[in-house]
C-alpha cells in the first residue's frame, strides 16, 4: 500500500469538506493526522477511526471513498482519524514499527501514535463512535456495540439489512472469546477484556462516549467487498444512531 499517497488522498478530500487539521505526531516520516469539522446546524458529534491495524487496509481504504462521496454529511460535527498506524499500514503489520499493538495501549501509552492520539481526544464531547477493522479469522461481518444509554436492539436488523447485499454475517455463536446476541453482534460491557490492555474503544467509554460501533470485515474476502461493506455499515449506522 501506498500509504503516502493514502495520507495525502484523506488530508485533500478532508481539508475541501473544510476540516481544521492537526498534526498529532510523525513516526518515522509518516503524519499522522487528526480532523475536526464543526457544524453549525447541530451540536452532535460523530468520531471515525481506521488504520489502527496495519494489515486492515480496508477500513482506511473505505474511509476514504466515504470522504471523496462526501457522506460527512454538515448535520452533525466530526472527529477523523483515517490513518492511526501509517508505519503498519507501510508494513502490512498490525502493530506499528515498534511491535506494538495500538488497540491494545489506551491505558498504557506505551505507543507515541497512542500518547498523541489521546491527548487531542481530551475534553472532545462524542455522541457516536465508529471504528473500522478487519479479522482475518472471520468469514462475515460482525460489529461489537458498547451502548451505554438506551438499549435498542432493532438497529441489528438494519445492519444486517445494509451489508447483506455485500457478505454475510458472521456465522459463529463465539467470536473472539466473546458470545454473541445475534449473527455477527457483540453486545459488548464498557470494560475491557484484558485489565491492562485497553482497545480504543474502551477508552472512549471510558470518557464518557455514550455509543460506538467497531465494524469488521473478514480479511479472507476480497479488498473491494470488504471496503464496500465497510461504507454500507457505516452509511447505515449514521441513518439509524443519530
Amino acid at each position: 500500500m501506498d500509504v503516502e499517497a493514502l495520507i495525502e488522498a484523506c488530508d485533500m478530500g478532508l481539508m475541501a469538506l473544510g476540516a481544521e487539521r492537526s498534526l498529532l505526531c510523525e513516526v518515522e516520516g509518516y503524519p499522522i493526522y487528526a480532523y475536526m469539522i464543526l457544524s453549525e446546524q447541530s451540536e452532535r458529534t460523530v468520531y471515525l477511526s481506521a488504520g489502527m491495524h496495519g494489515d486492515e487496509p480496508a477500513a482506511p481504504l473505505a474511509l476514504l471513498e466515504l470522504i471523496e462521496k462526501r457522506a460527512i454529511e454538515s448535520t452533525c460535527s466530526w472527529f477523523i482519524c483515517p490513518v492511526l498506524n501509517p508505519t503498519g499500514l507501510a508494513a502490512g503489520t498490525r502493530e506499528n514499527y515498534q511491535g506494538i499493538d495500538l488497540n491494545r495501549d489506551y491505558l498504557k501509552c506505551a505507543s507515541r501514535e497512542v500518547t498523541a492520539h489521546k491527548a487531542w481526544l481530551e475534553g472532545k464531547k462524542i455522541d457516536f463512535a465508529i471504528s473500522l477493522h478487519e479479522d482475518w479469522e472471520s468469514t462475515g461481518f460482525y460489529f461489537y456495540e458498547i451502548n451505554q444509554v438506551e438499549d435498542r436492539p432493532q438497529r441489528y436488523q438494519r445492519m444486517v439489512e445494509a451489508v447483506s447485499s455485500v457478505m454475510p454475517m458472521e456465522p459463529c455463536r463465539v467470536i473472539d472469546g466473546h458470545e454473541v446476541r445475534e449473527a455477527g453482534w457483540i453486545y459488548h460491557g464498557a470494560e475491557p477484556d484484558e485489565p491492562k490492555n485497553w482497545p480504543e474503544a474502551i477508552y472512549l467509554a471510558a470518557e464518557g462516549c455514550p455509543l460506538s460501533f467497531t465494524f469488521e470485515t473478514p480479511s479472507s474476502l476480497e479488498l473491494p467487498l470488504r471496503v464496500e461493506a465497510h461504507q454500507l455499515a457505516v452509511c447505515a449506522a449514521l441513518r439509524i444512531c443519530l
